[in-house]
């Protein structure tokens, strides 16, 4: 009796087990849908107009989502000095974080939506090892001021801190930060070692899945690079990873989880292999933001810049 009992249990148990998984999973997949609103919007504007669709599909692209800062990053948030730093180029305000006192400096970059804090873990780790960390809210993301941004702004923000807060010896930045990062040191960011996360690479393709998730026409892939390029006077291509790769001669560890449901693992072995000095780590169903708080990922990047 026991016996059929306990089979019966352990069926009901699994098959609850699976159901609040399969939930789970549909709702991570539905968290990185567009809401149905936008995409009817998309579609009505593409009726309508190719100038205005571009218009209102280049003004998603530069929105950030601000979201509410977990309780993992309190701890930083309340023990960091923070500063409002105006970048000159820019003439846009970002708040910047300090973490620690050491004159050996790491500069972390967090990616898009994100915030200052966001990499607190291995802000944490690196503490532990007597270094201070630099970090900072990229415009128009957490406390700073804004509501549109690009790569660009990033970039010259990562060089307004180094002006004002430098020098650094090493960089960490996930996702968007990685790619600003590359780009930063390609164009004279000195620093003696880089860490990339989750990063992307060729901005083209970042814009052919922005434009599929917006199920518009793919002819607003090359409408939307041009009107970005107008407004810039610079080629988007010229901000891909692996085209900054090839310029850089520092060490750079490149990190990517084989799961990654935002940035495609791709990305990860194009930078590397177009490294001068590259070292390639690649991780398991840790996803996009989970890999930043992962032990194993926080030691590599620790002893990478320590070593």
């Amino acid at each position: 009796m026991t016996s059929k009992f306990s089979k019966k249990y352990k069926k009901q148990y699994l098959a609850a087990r699976f159901t609040e998984m399969t939930k789970n999973q549909k709702k991570h997949q539905e968290s990185l849908k567009i809401p149905k609103i936008i995409l009817v919007a998309g579609t009505l504007f593409s009726l309508i107009s190719d100038r205005l669709t571009v218009w209102f599909a280049a003004r998603l692209f530069t929105t950030p989502l601000k979201h509410r800062m977990p309780k993992r990053e309190l701890n930083m948030n309340q023990n960091s000095q923070q500063e409002k730093l105006l970048v000159q180029t820019l003439q846009k305000e970002i708040v910047v974080y300090q973490y620690g006192t050491s004159e050996r400096k790491i500069l972390l970059v967090h990616g898009w939506s994100g915030r200052g804090t966001q990499l607190v873990k291995i802000a944490d780790a690196l503490l532990e090892k007597g270094y201070a960390v630099v970090s900072f809210d990229a415009p128009a993301h957490g406390k700073s001021p804004g509501k549109t941004t690009l790569m660009p702004e990033f970039i010259a923000s990562i060089f307004e801190v180094e002006k004002q807060y430098g020098p650094f010896e090493a960089a960490v930045g996930h996702s968007l930060g990685g790619m600003s990062l590359l780009n930063a040191v390609k164009d004279g960011f000195k620093i003696n070692k880089l860490v990339t996360i989750g990063s992307g690479d060729v901005v083209r393709d970042i814009i052919d899945d922005f434009v599929a998730k917006l199920k518009l026409k793919t002819k607003y892939s090359g409408l939307l690079q041009a009107y970005f390029e107008s407004q810039s006077n610079r080629k988007m291509d010229d901000y891909s990873s692996y085209k900054a790769a090839q310029k850089i001669e520092i060490p750079v560890l490149v990190m990517h989880d084989e799961q990654d449901d935002e940035v495609p693992v791709g990305c990860a072995h194009h930078i590397h292999q177009n490294l001068q000095n590259g070292t390639l780590m690649l991780t398991q169903k840790l996803g996009h933001r989970k890999i930043l708080g992962d032990a194993p990922v926080i030691q590599k990047v620790v002893n990478f810049i320590q070593n």
